[in-house]
């Protein structure tokens, strides 16, 4: 096929651009509020330091998809390539904030010290991801299409979709009516006034109902004046610098951070491969290992001048796909997050639109992917997604339980797992399920997926391999180390020894279907 230019920019791109860059606002606006109000950072390291840094590695990431979405275009000659979504990783926001920044910080009394350890984590899972890029074609290629989504749509459901949608009917007046746009919108094709995209009718709403109702003293989404003038008095210019120096200087907590930031960094592995999958369903295929190897590269860049999150590819293509987004959007939003973290207009923002009024977006994107793991497999996979969707779950409801118990001022294991069990919360099986959620979803969802084809020697294959990770502690185990959870471990071993058994013995029709390829080329 003869290359083409591809147009760098269409209509679809206003939407996308709206909808993708909310989703990156947002996740500024939490990682600010992470580092100002829970880590207790000094505004000059936030605003002059991080955020900028954050910026650049941001806006490398969204220019490289969008370049790999271009040549993509130019090869096959489509119009509808879409380039893959990329930010800072949500999940690890959170992780890098609370395991390692905040107990370092406050052990210290340093918030600084925190801060450098937790660019010596990232500085290391950047590694884990450019070797782990190698690898990616082959487990992606050997790991059945459910699996992936499956493990995917987990995530999707429990960490993406609850938030939001709590914070919706936490302010439903505001949220009820942003996210009513966004369904007639980009579920019901509905168009607005020339065009307008829903994103900014969404968020344009939920600004205008939360100040309003402030100037009524009802007070709805939590706006004031005095918060937006303290905000514009910061506003300023700012460049990254390098911070060789302080990521080294983390090198000191080492220890604490290998035991999770190499788990983590498999994390990302294996999510990068369900969003490459994602996006190969939804009619782009992009090479694995330089979409691996790219985000590792990147996240060292970041981290090296400052920024202690790391980034990932984003649930979300086909969303994007949908709504119209091609290539010039990725770009777009990379250009407007770098403005935005060099002239400090993340600190006007945050005091101006309110959170929940981008809530909806979040919401859309969790129900597009969740239901993506069912309409892109087999019907008869169903089962194992569901499988799959368990350990997210139970990671979910862990989580909630110890963030309510810190915040009482205890934790399950004062209390006591029999006292827990009594009312009906069984923690200790909430923390072996869904430690190592997106391995273990994807392990069980793939065991189930070769039972149901009966391809039992495959599905030996899997329980082994999951017993290895079990074993080591990436799976249902708190940390890495040796014999972690050896009860899961010797589980895992039975389960896959029955299934060789059933391979060898069962009747001849049981490992017949061999052409079951459970990756792109699978219907």
């Amino acid at each position: 096929m003869t290359a083409s230019k591809p147009a760098l920019w269409t209509p679809g791109d206003w939407n996308a651009l709206f909808g993708f860059g909310t989703n990156i606002l947002v996740n500024l606006l939490v990682l600010t509020g992470l580092m100002r109000f829970v880590l207790h950072m000094p505004d000059e390291l936030v605003f002059g330091r991080i955020l900028p840094a954050t910026g650049l590695m941001l806006f490398l990431s969204t220019l490289y998809y969008a370049w790999l979405a271009y040549g993509l275009a130019r090869r096959s000659g489509r119009s509808d390539v879409c380039a893959l979504p990329s930010g800072v990783s949500v999940p690890h926001m959170f992780v890098v904030t609370f395991v390692i920044m905040l107990p370092i910080g406050l052990s210290t009394g340093d918030p600084v010290k925190g801060w450098e350890a937790g660019l010596t984590w990232v500085f290391i899972q950047s590694f884990v991801l450019m070797v782990g890029g190698f690898l990616g074609s082959t487990v992606r290629h050997v790991t059945p299409r459910a699996a992936l989504l499956g493990t995917l749509a987990g995530v999707s459901i429990a960490f993406i979709s609850m938030r939001p949608a709590l914070e919706i009917f936490m302010t439903p007046v505001i949220g009820m009516v942003c996210f009513a746009i966004i369904l007639v919108s980009w579920f019901g094709g509905v168009r607005f006034f020339k065009g307008i995209p829903a994103g900014l009718v969404a968020i344009a709403a939920g600004t205008l109902i939360a100040w309003g109702s402030a100037g009524l003293g009802l007070d709805y989404g939590g706006m004031s004046l005095a918060k937006l003038r303290e905000s514009v008095a910061g506003f300023g210019f700012s460049v990254p610098l390098p911070a060789f120096g302080h990521v080294f200087s983390g090198f000191e907590f080492l220890g604490v951070i290998l035991v999770t930031a190499i788990p983590f960094g498999i994390y990302d592995l294996v999510e990068a491969l369900d969003n490459v999958e994602s996006a190969a369903v939804a009619g782009d295929s992009f090479p694995t290992t330089r979409v691996l190897t790219a985000d590792g590269v990147i996240s060292l860049i970041g981290c090296l001048m400052g920024n202690p999150f790391i980034n990932a590819v984003y649930i979300g293509h086909p969303g994007w796909k949908a709504m119209g987004g091609r290539i010039g959007y990725s770009a777009a939003t990379g250009i407007a997050v770098l403005l935005l973290s060099w002239f400090g207009i993340v600190s006007v923002l945050m005091s101006l639109i309110p959170v929940v009024a981008i809530s909806p977006i979040l919401l859309y994107i969790g129900m597009l992917i969740g239901s993506q793991a069912f309409q892109e497999t087999p019907r008869k996979h169903a089962p194992a997604i569901i499988l799959g969707l368990l350990p997210h779950l139970a990671a979910w409801g862990k989580l909630q339980i110890d963030n309510v118990l810190g915040a009482a001022g205890t934790s399950a294991a004062a209390l006591g797992m029999e006292k827990l069990g009594q009312v009906g919360v069984l923690y200790q099986g909430l923390t072996v399920l869904g430690n190592g959620a997106i391995l273990g979803g994807l392990m069980l969802c793939a065991i189930a997926v070769f039972v149901i084809e009966r391809q039992f020697l495959r599905a030996a294959a899997f329980a082994t391999v999951a017993a290895l990770l079990t074993f080591f502690g990436f799976m249902h185990g708190e940390a890495i180390g040796f014999m972690k959870t050896p009860a899961m471990a010797a589980a895992y071993l039975a389960v896959a020894s029955l299934l060789w058994g059933c391979g060898r013995y069962a009747d001849a029709g049981s490992e017949a279907d061999t052409e079951l390829v459970p990756v792109a080329e699978e219907a």
